[in-house]
């Protein structure tokens, strides 16, 4: 079976190698310290007895650890040093991470959740933090790689098997950090060039149920994250029966009594910070204007009517 990206045989020896080097040693070690609490315990020798350097053995241990460490790191670079080298016709993907989901954004206009690539073609990511670190790790592909916030980072890979990866995020990034999971897909070249040209609106992953999509769009910008639609509180106030209530909000350090209507929604996802619900913090979650369009919010509008 071919590996699922180029890079597993690299980093996979460079683990083996050193796996194979510290089990010896713990091996060796270990049993060493055994025999030696047996060989050398005080009923055998109650008297202590001074035991003087060894040029010789100074030298061997200094020089073999030396050795061992250098043929580590030869594996290790040797497996690191492709990663870095993007060839110059790899397929470019923005990918974003925030609190707490992924997106993708594709040079044709495409906006996804999910990563889809071609199979044997080499892809590019370049990596996108929002707010505060997050890590994107493909276990299958043997990558990861820290997004920092206003920091350019990339990866890049060439997957050489069909079907779905798993990812998600390696770097503690607050409440929700266990849900920022997501898959890559990878298909068969045709397949993918038929998938990337086609910009049609994607109508049967949308029921005729009022809200639907507006589900759908809260869904793929990880809203729910942190707005339940059960009532609970997590991050931010929950959907459930919120929309047409009334809420007393903290405007500018000031307490003021609000509608929650459409013109409030459609500010708090663009200015989140101009009105903070009480008993909620402020600065948690970031403006969405380049994210989310007036037509997106009035469907999240929709939706959050049905929540009653």
């Amino acid at each position: 079976m071919a590996d699922a990206s180029n890079f597993v045989q690299g980093v996979d020896t460079s683990f083996m190698v050193i796996f194979g080097i510290i089990s010896f040693f713990l091996i060796g070690i270990t049993a060493t310290m055994i025999y030696f609490v047996f060989r050398y315990r005080k009923s055998k020798h109650p008297k202590a007895v001074q035991i003087h350097g060894n040029n010789m053995l100074e030298i061997i241990w200094t020089i073999i650890p030396t050795v061992l460490v250098m043929v580590m790191f030869y594996y290790g670079w040797m497996g690191y040093k492709p990663m870095k080298e993007v060839p110059d016709d790899a397929f470019t993907i923005k990918s974003i991470g925030r609190m707490w989901n992924w997106q993708f954004q594709y040079e044709n206009g495409k906006v996804t959740d999910t990563l889809y690539v071609p199979k044997d073609r080499a892809v590019k990511l370049d990596l996108v933090a929002l707010d505060v670190l997050h890590s994107l790790y493909i276990p299958a592909f043997r990558l990861k790689q820290d997004l920092v916030p206003g920091k350019e980072e990339f990866m890049w890979f060439i997957a050489g098997r069909e079907g779905d990866f798993d990812l998600f995020c390696t770097e503690y990034c607050g409440l929700s950090h266990s849900s920022m999971t997501t898959s890559v897909v990878v298909m068969a070249e045709d397949k993918f060039d038929k998938w990337y040209i086609d910009t049609t609106t994607v109508a049967p992953l949308i029921s005729d149920k009022p809200g639907a999509l507006g589900l759908r769009i809260v869904k793929k910008n990880g809203c729910l994250a942190c707005h339940s639609l059960d009532g609970s509180k997590i991050v931010g106030p929950s959907w459930k029966g919120l929309f047409g209530t009334q809420e007393i909000v903290l405007t500018k350090g000031k307490e003021r009594e609000i509608i929650v209507d459409s013109a409030y929604i459609i500010n708090s996802i663009y200015n989140p910070n101009d009105d903070i619900v009480k008993g909620f913090k402020k600065g948690l979650m970031l403006s969405y204007k380049n994210e989310l369009k007036e037509d997106d919010i009035k469907e999240i509008i929709k939706f959050m009517e049905t929540l009653k």
